[in-house]
């Protein structure tokens, strides 16, 4: 579905939309994780209800729900932090394909949600990630962002590194 979002929107001359949250996770873990939403980061909120609509999802609070797929979309942000997040673009069946946020800033996302909300879940998928990763991880970017005010979560990351995780 993020894939036909995203074909539609580039045919109207639009950027595809950054797939975030769980269902980014769910990729990065190859599954491990699984979600029942799919969570974009957006700017063009008119050009992503109109693609949506076309889909026949229906605007329900903060979700778009299309009943006969059971399948729900949230764009909760506008855009990535930083101008210059990396992305990763997945190549998928029939020429269709999805942007989806840099494995950096979806482990600060799960190390936020693990120390800020008490996530255990988000606590062992950080671990994951990490472990799954450690090799390919930007440690000098991932270490910066985990040291952003907003973050506050370079600590655990370097606790994490010298525990062996990576």
């Amino acid at each position: 579905m993020t894939g036909l979002i995203s074909r539609l929107l580039t045919d109207k001359g639009k950027p595809a939309p950054v797939l975030i949250g769980g269902l980014a996770l769910s990729y990065y873990t190859r599954e491990v994780y699984f979600t029942a939403d799919i969570d974009l980061a957006y700017s063009d909120r008119e050009a992503l209800d109109e693609v949506l609509g076309e889909l026949g999802f229906v605007k329900k609070g903060r979700y778009w729900i299309h009943a006969g797929l059971d399948i729900a979309v949230e764009a909760p942000t506008s855009g990535l932090a930083g101008e210059n997040a990396p992305t990763e673009t997945a190549e998928l069946e029939g020429d269709l394909f999805c942007v989806i946020i840099g494995l950096e800033d979806l482990i600060i996302d799960r190390m936020n949600a693990c120390k800020h909300w008490r996530s255990e879940v988000d606590c062992e998928m950080t671990e994951l990630l990490i472990a799954r990763y450690g090799k390919e991880i930007d440690w000098t970017y991932l270490e910066r962002k985990a040291g952003l005010p907003e973050n506050d979560t370079l600590a655990e990351l370097r606790a994490l590194r010298a525990k062996g995780v990576s």
